[in-house]
């Protein structure tokens, strides 16, 4: 299959060139922007538990975790964990990662509906992700239509589980933003830096969404199961 043309040109190589990219993007701003201190010389710590505490939630936890750009929110334990190089350095990347896992925070706090339902896909997207990649190959290999629809199905979840965090994760950016300067973490001219850090952070969520789309649409027209069959 890695040497069907077809493959090659749908999904690896749009994959590849949109997931690099995006990455590239991200590596590029925080590295610029992790080296722009922010005018209060407040942590990303620090920033996470003001951004907590001026929303008046007081039962989640601030911690460390290991790992570069490991961050992220727990609802399970509330738990806000961010990365060595975000929990203790005060540069405007820094800042911009933890408010928006704080971000996360008050999106639970307030029952924010698509968090909710993101959180109730997991599950199902994990057997998707697990299954559904397999049994569409399968499907292929013994030239079964039914088997490659069957499998994705359950890749299915996996691109609707992609498709809820979207909106879960440009909340939480917009939040950031606002509350950022609002609380006075950062200062009204800081917020370019914060912003292109961001940005480029939500590129790779539309990137992963896209390259399982192309890889569902692939299977699909293999197996002749959308716009005829391509041998």
């Amino acid at each position: 299959m890695f040497f069907d043309p077809m493959y090659i040109l749908l999904v690896l190589l749009p994959g590849l060139v949109l997931s690099g990219w995006a990455s590239l993007r991200v590596k590029a701003a925080f590295n610029k922007y992790s080296r722009m201190r922010t005018s209060t010389g407040l942590t990303g710590a620090q920033a996470a538990q003001m951004m907590l505490d001026r929303a008046g939630i007081h039962d989640v936890r601030v911690v460390a975790t290991s790992g570069m750009l490991s961050d992220h929110y727990n609802p399970t334990n509330k738990t806000l964990n961010l990365s060595q190089d975000v929990y203790s350095s005060p540069s405007v990347a820094a800042v911009g990662v933890a408010c928006h896992e704080a971000g996360h925070a008050l999106q639970h706090a307030a029952d924010y509906k698509p968090m909710w339902l993101r959180s109730a896909l997991v599950p199902t997207a994990n057997i998707g992700s697990s299954l559904g990649y397999i049994v569409m190959l399968g499907g292929l290999i013994f030239n079964a239509a039914g088997i490659v629809l069957l499998g994705a199905v359950l890749f299915s979840a996996v691109l609707l589980f992609q498709l809820v965090t979207l909106p879960v994760e440009f909340d939480a950016t917009a939040r950031a933003k606002r509350l950022a300067v609002e609380f006075g973490i950062i200062r009204p001219q800081e917020r370019q830096g914060m912003d292109k850090v961001l940005d480029a952070a939500a590129l790779t969520y539309v990137a992963a969404a896209v390259s399982t789309l192309l890889t569902l649409v692939y299977f699909l027209m293999r197996a002749g199961l959308l716009g005829g069959r391509s041998d």
